[in-house]
C-alpha cells in the first residue's frame, strides 16, 4: 500500500467513525472533536458531506477495518454464523442504542414468512426491534422466551414480544407466568399448565431466536428485583457470573446450583442450540464475562456487540 492509499484508507476510516457516533450514537460534533482529537470544523464538515454523498441514509455504508476484522476473528475463535461488531462509547445508553441498531440490521436480514421468532427481553432488544421495518408477514409468530415482570417496563418480555410482533404483522405467543415463582413446588404446577407448555414447546421450535443477557451488578434490570437483587452475595458465592434468559450461569457457561435457577419460567439456555438462528444482543465491558460464558458454551450461533468487548472476548481466546 502506497502512501495515498494508505492516506485515503485513514480518511475513510475516520468518516466511518463520524458517522457512527454523530448518526447513531448521538454524539455532539464537539464530542467528536475531543474524542477524535481533530477540529469541530472539520467534523462538521464532514458529518455534512456524509449525508450528502449518500454514505449515511438508513444504514452506515462504511465499515471499520478494526470491527470487521473483530468481527471475522470472532467468527473463527466461536465458531459462530455471523457477527457484527460497533465501535465502543462510554456512556451505557447511546452504546445499547448502537448496538441495538446494528441488531436490527442483522436480525432484519434474517426475517421472512413462515418463521416463529423467539424473544428475550431487555433494553437493547427493544432498540434493536425499533431498527425493523415495519411489514405484514405471512404465516408468522413471535414468541416470549420467558415469564415477564409483574410491573410494564420496556425490558419486560411481554413489550418486548408485542413490539415485535406489531412492528412484524405477526401473532404473539406470551409465557403467562412471573420470570420466578415462589417456590419450586409452584413452578412444576405452572409447566404443567397446558398454556405455559404450548409456547415453551413453540419457542423450542422457532426459527429465529434474538436474546440479550445480564451481569451481577446495578445496571443489568434483573437485579433490581428484589428477588434478584438480595441474593447477589449468594450468585457470586455460587460462581455465577450473570445471566441470560433469566439463567444464571458461571464463567464455562453452565448453570449454577441456585434456588433462583431452580425456579426460573424461561427456556433453558441449552435449547437456543436447536434454534437454527440465534441472536446474542449485548455489549458493554462489564458484560464481557457473562458474553464469553455464553459464546463458550455455544448457547448462540450469532453476536452483536461493541469493540471493547469483541476485543476482551478475541484476547480471552488467544
Amino acid at each position: 500500500m502506497n502512501n495515498d492509499e494508505a492516506a485515503a484508507l485513514g480518511s475513510e476510516q475516520m468518516r466511518a467513525r463520524i458517522a457512527w457516533y454523530y448518526y447513531v450514537a448521538g454524539l455532539t460534533q464537539q464530542e467528536i472533536s475531543d474524542r477524535l482529537g481533530i477540529a469541530r470544523a472539520r467534523v462538521n464538515k464532514i458529518a455534512g458531506q456524509l449525508r450528502a454523498d449518500g454514505s449515511v441514509v438508513v444504514d452506515i455504508r462504511l465499515p471499520l477495518v478494526s470491527c470487521v476484522e473483530l468481527e471475522e476473528q470472532l467468527k473463527a475463535a466461536y465458531a459462530l454464523k455471523q457477527v457484527a461488531v460497533v465501535p465502543s462509547v462510554a456512556d451505557d445508553e447511546q452504546l445499547r442504542r448502537m448496538i441495538g441498531d446494528a441488531g436490527g440490521i442483522m436480525l432484519d436480514a434474517l426475517i421472512a414468512d413462515g418463521q416463529c421468532i423467539s424473544v428475550g427481553w431487555g433494553r437493547t432488544l427493544s432498540a434493536s426491534i425499533k431498527r425493523l421495518r415495519s411489514r405484514q408477514l405471512k404465516d408468522s409468530s413471535v414468541v416470549s422466551l420467558m415469564g415477564g415482570l409483574t410491573r410494564g417496563s420496556e425490558t419486560n418480555t411481554f413489550e418486548v414480544s408485542t413490539e415485535l410482533a406489531k412492528t412484524l404483522g405477526a401473532d404473539c405467543y406470551y409465557v403467562t407466568a412471573p420470570i420466578y415463582c415462589p417456590s419450586i413446588e409452584s413452578r412444576e404446577i405452572l409447566l404443567t399448565h397446558s398454556g405455559v407448555n404450548e409456547v415453551m414447546e413453540r419457542a423450542r421450535k422457532s426459527d429465529l431466536a434474538i436474546v440479550s443477557c445480564g451481569d451481577l451488578s446495578h445496571k443489568t434490570a434483573l437485579t433490581a428485583m428484589s428477588s434478584v437483587g438480595e441474593r447477589l452475595p449468594d450468585l457470586k458465592k455460587s460462581g455465577a457470573v450473570g445471566e441470560i434468559l433469566g439463567t444464571f450461569l458461571d464463567a464455562q457457561g453452565l448453570p449454577v446450583d441456585h434456588i433462583l435457577n431452580q425456579r426460573v419460567i424461561a427456556m433453558p439456555p441449552a435449547d437456543l442450540k436447536m434454534i437454527p438462528n440465534s441472536i446474542l444482543i449485548s455489549g458493554g465491558l462489564y458484560k464481557a464475562d457473562i458474553i464469553e460464558a455464553i459464546l463458550c458454551a455455544g448457547y448462540v450461533n450469532c453476536l452483536v456487540t461493541d469493540e471493547a468487548v469483541a476485543q476482551r472476548l478475541v484476547a480471552s481466546r488467544r
